[in-house]
């Protein structure tokens, strides 16, 4: 398969809030006023990803795939959410994604990337640590449904540096 990445639209908000219902358990899923607050956090971008091959999302005419949303605070960036949706898993997708919130947070002067995963959530798990996050500590009752969470830590490199060399 074969995604396009841009930037989030207006136009996409209801066609991400059905992605993360999907992706995610009552509890752990965000409500519409919560997506809408990330997405249009300060220091906030959300990326999406389109199939290029035709609609395979929740809606018919729709054709995201997944999408990232990520917030740059300072030197630390947080990945907010990363939804991708079961029949795009396992393509390369969410790796594609992740890297382009890193590499953006990296541009954005962060050292670090840090977020949040259920301790349940083993296939997330493995996909972090694959992509060289490591286990922070536990974060007790961090969900609504009480469900614990693992905060997970991954460091950037510095940015290139800019300009002429002398």
């Amino acid at each position: 398969m074969e995604f396009h990445l841009r930037d989030f639209q207006e136009q996409d908000f209801n066609v991400l809030w059905a992605i993360d219902q999907q992706c995610f358990a009552p509890g752990i899923a965000y409500s519409q006023r919560e997506l809408a607050i990330y997405i249009r956090r300060r220091g906030s971008f959300t990326v999406v990803a389109e199939d290029r091959n035709g609609p395979h999302s929740v809606t018919s005419s729709s054709k995201i795939a997944g999408f990232i949303i990520a917030e740059a605070n300072r030197r630390t960036g947080h990945v907010i959410s990363i939804d991708v949706l079961p029949g795009n898993r396992r393509s390369g997708l969410g790796s594609q994604l992740l890297r382009e919130a890193e590499d953006r947070l990296q541009m954005a002067g962060c050292r670090t990337v840090v977020l949040e995963t259920a301790v349940d959530n083993g296939g997330a798990i493995s996909f972090y640590k694959r992509h060289g996050y490591s286990i922070l500590k536990v974060v007790p009752r961090y969900y609504s449904n009480g469900i614990d969470a693992l905060l997970l830590e991954k460091k950037l490199q510095s940015p290139p540096a800019s300009g002429k060399s002398a």
